[in-house]
């Protein structure tokens, strides 16, 4: 499981745009018969390299929305985006969804589906190829993706975590 040292610390200054990947009608089962209520999953980013995902559930669509941008903005990660895409190529594995992100050149756009293109856009990220194998379930999706994302490291971190200069990085 990948350690999240990316983490964002205050979301006073960001200004989030939230994408709704996701509502669910789901029903508890009780003595006096069937309770419905609505689960979403929303996806908040400011489009330049942070990005976040809430789930919330509530007895009205609205108020699950709401819960599930509130749970979002608590969840940040800040992930590299370097010239629209990603540093480098990163699958990853959460419950039966799997996902794979491949950086991608100037002007191929996002090339992903569903769940993984609203988490992909909201991050800033233009040009990726990306393919979800397994499941379809649009929650383990986004949790992949997620874990994908917070896995990558730009030459920067590299050099950092080695205590080396970027030259070394790249030449030896």
């Amino acid at each position: 499981m990948a350690t999240r040292q990316n983490k964002v610390k205050s979301t006073n200054d960001i200004e989030l745009k939230d994408r709704l990947v996701a509502v669910n009608r789901v029903t508890k089962v009780t003595k006096g018969g069937r309770t419905f209520s609505f689960s979403a999953i929303v996806v908040v980013g400011n489009e330049d390299g942070i990005v976040g995902y809430g789930l919330g559930k509530a007895g009205e669509v609205a108020a699950a929305i709401a819960k599930a941008t509130e749970s979002a903005k608590k969840n940040l990660i800040r992930v590299p985006v370097l010239n629209g895409t990603i540093p480098h190529e990163q699958s990853a594995k959460f419950a039966g969804a799997d996902v794979f992100i491949k950086p991608a050149t100037t002007g191929t756009g996002v090339v992903a589906g569903g769940a993984m293109r609203a988490v992909l856009e909201s991050v800033g990220i233009t040009d990726v190829l990306a393919k979800s194998k397994g499941a379809s379930n649009p929650h383990n999706l986004v949790k992949a993706t997620f874990i994908a994302l917070s896995e990558l490291r730009d030459a920067r971190q590299v050099a950092q975590n080695r205590g080396v200069s970027l030259d070394t990085v790249f030449n030896g």
